[in-house]
């Protein structure tokens, strides 16, 4: 950082909204350079407080228990990603001029002169897997790299630390993009659509319009994915570079200025010579871990971005080899009499509910947990003839009980009315009475896991447990 950079900040009144996983390493760096911080929560807890008197000591005033009024002489508020538009403290904000930017923006405005361009990730499913795949790539092609975002690696550290980068695999949400005005990427990929987090963005064309930020200003590559034409929607609307191009990926033959798969192969036909006749090969399919349909989308989609950044198609191949995908992703637990047992916890809404179904043939689906708003019917018309049957879980399983008997009233249903999470064992013991050999069980809820679990991963966690005693009986 430049010392002119610091200067601004001297004295500088900032407010700092919320002290999660952003919010206390934003007050930190904040109060390192200068500025007067005050940190406003809404909660004041055990953890809230210990956290407090950590940041007091650096000098930070923190104001517990009132997320919602505007301190005083604030110029400029830096919020934790997942604080709604519609709070109060941002109602006061805008009526002030108060300008209100995210961990994002302040990590973007605080990058120094010949900083490591970004290379950018959103969609509804798969931000995560992509941009793991895609650091791997980077690192295969010998760069100098770090996946960093909403992955949980803090981007302030990356662009502040000692470390040097020549390239970041940014994974960015909508509230993160909804809080980042000035972020402009290298080359950005929106990779699907699907309602989400409506309650936060108020509807779904909002939602829609904070992912398509991520293209604002790209220079290279725009990646969209060609079966879901809302993102080439969003390509179309963003204000982009000159020369910057759109880049589709398809898991069918690719267009010219496209990446998609031939005869089991990953090809390039974007970022190659002549691209109306030629194709570069990169991987093939059985390169990507696991080979399901959805995950070779997101491999399709990091490679675009690899290659708009000028990887050899070789680092591509070694960089998907290489990779391996985090728990409760389409993870194989094991096989019991036959039957494989699949841990995809993660699907916690039903769009990557959908992916996950579409993998595999039969299926004893074990679903539900908290709904958020969601519906069923697409969902479970569209997997019907898969399933084998259902084993429901969970506070909202009502819904999906109810989506199955219009759509797929011949699939047995069991039901178990409990909410524990001793519920699980139960759950995986009724879905192996279900299976035949060459069946799949598969854990995809559809729903978040706060009902029962403290989290996603503990949920997984529960249903691989389950699945062990099954194997050792």
């Amino acid at each position: 950082m430049g010392s002119g950079q610091v200067t601004d900040w001297q004295g500088k009144n900032v407010t700092v909204a919320g002290l999660g996983v952003s919010g206390v390493p934003a007050a930190k760096v904040l109060a390192g350079l200068g500025a007067r911080v005050t940190v406003v929560n809404d909660g004041d807890d055990e953890r809230a407080r210990a956290q407090a008197a950590e940041l007091e000591a650096l000098g930070v005033t923190v104001r517990l228990g009132d997320g919602d009024t505007l301190p005083e002489g604030t110029e400029l508020i830096v919020t934790a990603p997942g604080w709604k538009p519609d709070k109060p403290l941002f109602h006061a904000a805008e009526r002030a001029g108060v300008p209100v930017w995210g961990d994002v923006e302040l990590a973007w405005r605080l990058r120094g002169p010949g900083a490591a361009p970004w290379l950018a990730v959103t969609g509804t499913n798969g931000k995560t897997t992509t941009v793991q795949m895609l650091a791997a790539i980077l690192k295969a092609a010998g760069l100098r790299t770090a996946a960093v975002g909403n992955i949980g690696v803090s981007l302030l550290d990356a662009v502040l630390g000692e470390q040097e980068y020549d390239v970041l695999a940014v994974e960015l949400s909508s509230y993160q993009l909804h809080w980042a005005p000035s972020l402009r990427a290298h080359s950005a990929a929106v990779l699907n659509l699907a309602p989400d987090h409506l309650d936060w963005h108020g509807s779904m064309e909002a939602y829609a319009a904070d992912k398509g930020r991520v293209y604002e200003g790209n220079r290279i590559a725009c990646v969209y994915n060609v079966a879901d034409k809302a993102t080439e929607d969003l390509v179309r609307a963003a204000d982009v570079e000159e020369g910057c191009r759109a880049v589709g990926f398809t898991l069918g033959t690719p267009a010219p200025s496209q990446l998609g798969v031939v005869d089991g192969i990953l090809v390039d036909r974007a970022f190659v010579e002549n691209r109306q006749k030629n194709a570069q090969e990169l991987a093939e399919v059985s390169d990507v871990n696991p080979p399901a349909p959805h995950n070779i989308a997101n491999a399709l989609a990091a490679a675009a971005l690899a290659r708009a950044f000028g990887v050899p198609a070789t680092a591509v191949r070694d960089g998907l080899r290489a990779f391996t995908p985090d728990a409760h992703r389409i993870a194989h637990v094991a096989d019991v009499d036959g039957v494989a047992y699949v841990d995809d916890s993660k699907a916690t809404n039903t769009h990557a509910t959908e992916a996950s179904l579409a993998a595999y043939e039969s299926i004893v689906w074990i679903a539900g947990g908290l709904a958020k708003g969601a519906t069923f019917d697409e969902l479970v018309a569209g997997a019907a003839k898969r399933l084998r049957g259902v084993v429901l879980i969970g506070a909202d399983r009502a819904l999906i009980r109810d989506a199955l008997a219009r759509h797929a009233p011949e699939v047995p249903v069991v039901d178990l009315d409990r909410t524990d999470t001793g519920a699980m064992l139960q759950a995986v013991q009724e879905a192996r009475l279900l299976a035949r050999p060459g069946d799949t069980v598969l854990l995809a809820p559809a729903c978040a896991s706060m009902d029962m679990f403290a989290n996603y991963n503990k949920r997984g966690d529960a249903f691989a447990e389950a699945v062990r005693e099954l194997g050792a009986r």
